[in-house]
């Protein structure tokens, strides 16, 4: 997990990193750098509601429209501690932070 609090960065850097790596809502590539990517994450982050529970078939649905490789950012979102799933996969949720 990695906490954002650990940068300073301003809302014009935010969005500049956006701007970057985001065109018509999609992402154009993962970032390398890790500051770049948990920024990218955490922007995807908020497709999700906080307080409901999703499938992992809507999680795709949601991720699809943003990168074709939605199955590594699925990942990456639970490996960053954005998202938690249960034990058997079939229940995903936003992480309170």
């Amino acid at each position: 997990m990695m906490d954002m609090s650990n940068y300073r960065i301003s809302e014009e850097e935010i969005k500049k990193i956006l701007n970057v790596y985001f065109e018509g809502g999609r992402l154009k590539q993962i970032p390398k750098k890790e500051k770049k990517r948990m920024i990218t994450l955490v922007y995807i982050s908020k497709n999700f509601q906080k307080g409901k529970y999703y499938n992992e078939k809507e999680v795709n649905e949601v991720l699809k429209d943003i990168f074709d490789d939605f199955v590594m950012i699925r990942r990456y979102l639970i490996d960053y501690n954005l998202l938690n799933r249960n034990k058997e996969g079939t229940r995903y949720w936003v992480v309170d932070p």
